[in-house]
């Protein structure tokens, strides 16, 4: 409680916006701007996702979190997309994918078992059901329920994905995810990752174990797909946060839209 107080009498602008965030002022862009949204980077991912879809003609994306447990994530990205629909005349479908039973078992040492253990993070399945309104919930393991995703569900073209699954083993079937056609999935895929920093209890991140390495993984297994951070992102954002360094962007080089012109200007010339 002191620190608290003394933040707020040393930065005045804490207090300000954190009272910003409590009321629904300003355009969603601006508020999307100042970090003022209570989850920031599935906002930044969710809006970034329809302008891009809406830039290449869709009319409708999915987004997809890979891992539940409680569900606030759900009912956030619920908030955003609508919201979001009234920015671009893009429709958002929302797909929550878990096992619904916690985490499994840790497969080896990439797993962090020494970080995580199994059956955390269980969800309570009638409590989630009877607040959820538009998502749609894909029980089960991921490296069951991510192959054959598009066809079972008919699902649009993917346009953002949250991974928070924890595991090495579990984010590398989760980005199995990708590996579809090029219809199902913009060309640019707008990702947040939750597990790559480090916190302060002690999970120490890195290539090796974990999401960063499922995240070289995958790079690795593909010459024309890739997961990149945004470099610079934070130089970009008005509030800079530990969340920027937190998302990625995949890329599908050979997808027939990746090269489509997306801006405005018909010509750009600098005079002499």
């Amino acid at each position: 409680m002191i620190r608290k107080m003394l933040n707020f009498t040393l930065n005045p602008q804490r207090l300000i916006f954190k009272i910003w965030k409590r009321l629904p002022l300003g355009s969603f862009r601006i508020r999307l701007d100042y970090d003022v949204l209570p989850r920031p980077n599935y906002a930044f991912c969710v809006y970034n996702a329809a302008r891009l879809a809406h830039q290449l003609g869709h009319a409708r994306i999915s987004i997809a979190e890979f891992g539940i447990a409680g569900g606030t994530g759900l009912l956030e990205l619920e908030r955003l997309a609508e919201a979001v629909e009234k920015e671009f005349p893009v429709a958002i479908d929302i797909y929550g994918f878990d096992t619904g039973e916690g985490l499994p078992e840790p497969v080896d040492y990439r797993d962090l078992p020494y970080f995580w253990k199994k059956g955390f993070f269980k969800m309570d399945h009638d409590a989630l059901r009877a607040k959820l309104s538009r998502t749609t919930l894909v029980l089960g393991d991921v490296k069951d329920t991510v192959p054959g995703f598009f066809d079972v569900y008919n699902a649009a073209p993917i346009g953002a994905a949250f991974f928070d699954l924890d595991f090495w083993s579990s984010t590398c079937d989760a980005l199995k995810i990708f590996e579809t056609p090029s219809g199902n999935k913009l060309p640019r895929v707008f990702c947040y990752f939750d597990d790559v920093g480090s916190p302060e209890d002690g999970a120490l991140m890195n290539d090796y174990v974990g999401q960063l390495a499922s995240i070289c993984d995958h790079n690795r297994a593909y010459d024309m797909m890739k997961l990149t951070r945004i470099a610079g992102l934070h130089h970009t954002r008005r509030i800079p946060a530990a969340w920027n360094d937190k998302i990625y962007l995949h890329h599908t080089f050979d997808h027939p839209d990746y090269n489509t012109y997306i801006y405005g200007d018909a010509d750009l010339q600098l005079p002499l």
